[in-house]
């Protein structure tokens, strides 16, 4: 088994950074020239297609002793994230702060403690101000010799030219749904019918297609979002269903981030020495407080996500009417919900449901500029209105 065998559908990419990945580390200046290695890569691809999972099997290629397989050692230290050569900047709060790409630029100079490079992965970097991008491309500019930077992004548009100039770009495709539903099926053990519905409704996204493969709370959570829709027949409906749809995003998100929020929590009092139901000393308190602000932190992203997630469903439900409504009904993602979809579609022209859509788009880049998530919700279901 090697790192690349828990991707899907990407043999293209797969294929570059396994060429890059078996170059020796050594060697002379004319080799290295000619070699397929660089010392900064960019990956891009729309949401799900995989961008963090490649961006780690090729941190684990690089980490690994001598070999592009992966010895087991060092696939279990990336997993965890505790590879002492692999600095990892995530984005579990809104934006990645300035302090953390300065430290990772700190430990990008480091020489390799224990593997061929030091491996640098910013996860989402379009989430970088452009002052905290500016702090990156001057690492970008020097790098050392033995420090590898992998960037994600959706595009490459999302990061500054100056940026751009000075990476390699490898661009994923959106997997098909039967690759994402192999792969459910393969990894996780999900039942064939179960993984392709999963792949279906979450629109080739993998992270999503697991989490409804193997969550049925997420996946009652999803039908009642569309349900909720459908059955909008006035203004004060449009109301109430946007109060419930915020709801439903936190709730999700509450059941992605309450599991983690008390394990860490535990974590930090039992490294502190701190017994369990014990009160902490007030010298102690400060830490305690740093990591519920790193957890209110990811709790807005998260419930941000959870919201965006909403509007990206019912994207696809309408997508779903205005297909029914052209007579494509054979590309109907939403196929559980056929009977609705069929009855929607019949009470509105087609140039209703494109007005959905569009404010569905503007929903999200209202939310996106701040703006209060209830007022953008109702705002675009007053607009879903069927009589």
């Amino acid at each position: 088994m090697t790192v690349w065998d828990g991707l899907t559908g990407q043999a293209r990419a797969i294929a570059i950074f396994r060429a890059a990945a078996e170059r020796p580390s050594g060697g002379d200046a004319e080799a290295r020239a000619g070699s397929a290695m660089t010392h900064a890569w960019l990956i891009t691809g729309p949401p799900g297609s995989g961008r963090s999972n490649l961006a780690f099997a090729f941190a684990t290629a690089l980490l690994s002793p001598g070999t592009e397989a992966g010895d087991e050692s060092a696939r279990r230290l990336v997993d965890a994230r505790t590879h002492p050569d692999l600095t990892v900047l995530s984005t579990e709060g809104v934006i990645i702060k300035m302090d953390s790409v300065k430290e990772a630029v700190k430990r990008s100079q480091y020489s390799p403690s224990v593997g061929r490079y030091r491996v640098v992965v910013v996860e989402d970097a379009d989430r970088m101000v452009e002052r905290t991008s500016n702090v990156l491309l001057k690492a970008l500019e020097e790098p050392p010799e033995r420090t590898v930077w992998i960037l994600c992004a959706p595009s490459e548009a999302d990061l500054l030219p100056t940026i751009r100039s000075r990476v390699r770009s490898v661009r994923l495709r959106v997997p098909s749904i039967d690759d994402v539903a192999e792969l459910l099926v393969a990894r996780d053990g999900v039942d064939r019918a179960t993984a392709e519905r999963a792949a279906r409704e979450a629109q080739s996204h993998i992270g999503m297609a697991r989490r409804l493969a193997t969550n049925p709370e997420a996946r009652a959570r999803r039908e009642e979002t569309l349900r909720a829709a459908l059955g909008i027949r006035g203004v004060s409906a449009a109301v109430n269903a946007a109060a419930r749809l915020l709801a439903i995003a936190g709730d999700d998100a509450k059941a992605i981030t309450l599991e983690r929020d008390a394990a860490e929590r535990e974590g930090v009092l039992r490294s502190l020495g701190v017994e369990p139901g014990q009160s902490v000393p007030p010298g102690l308190r400060s830490q305690i407080k740093a990591l519920e602000d790193d957890q209110k932190r990811r709790a807005t992203r998260s419930l941000r996500d959870g919201i965006d997630r909403i509007l990206v469903d019912l994207t696809s439900l309408y997508r779903d009417v205005i297909m029914v409504q052209l007579g494509r009904e054979t590309s109907v993602i939403n196929r559980e919900l056929l009977t609705e979809v069929r009855a929607a579609g019949a009470v509105c022209a087609p140039a209703a449901t494109l007005f959905t859509l569009d404010a569905i788009a503007q929903a999200r880049q209202r939310i996106e500029s701040n703006v209060a998530p209830a007022l953008a919700l109702e705002a675009m279901l007053v607009s879903a209105i069927r009589r």
